[in-house]
């Protein structure tokens, strides 16, 4: 396996599968689906697709973008997208974890996977 493909899997992300229904949770003690308390830990590469998004100003001066994310693996989870203005996030976009660090907040910080051009105003 290469370093490209390994880096790229430990900045995935620890979810949850139900044992007994088979559903997929993230940050859940129990399945949202069975209530049952017996989770498997995997993990998943993080890829998935914006369903919501929208731009927030709040506790902050500047805006910053909070989004709802659908992971391969079937869950939809709150995230913060960066590496693009906030306004530029759009519905549909492809999305992966941020390699490197977790922010201290334990929020999940994605990135778009096809950055919009950027376009230099005169």
């Amino acid at each position: 396996m290469g370093t490209v493909q390994k880096a790229h899997e430990e900045c995935g992300l620890a979810y949850h599968r139900c044992r007994w229904c088979g559903t997929a949770s993230f940050r859940r003690l129990l399945c949202p689906v069975c209530a049952s308390s017996e989770l498997e830990p995997e993990r998943t590469t993080g890829d998935g697709v914006i369903v919501r998004t929208a731009v927030i100003h709040r506790y902050t001066e500047a805006a910053r973008n909070e989004s709802l994310v659908r992971f391969s693996e079937g869950f939809v989870f709150r995230c913060r997208v960066v590496g693009a203005a906030p306004h530029l996030v759009t519905v549909g976009a492809r999305v992966r974890p941020v390699s490197g660090d977790e922010p201290e907040t334990g929020e999940v910080v994605l990135e778009l996977c096809d950055p919009p051009a950027r376009q230099d105003w005169i």
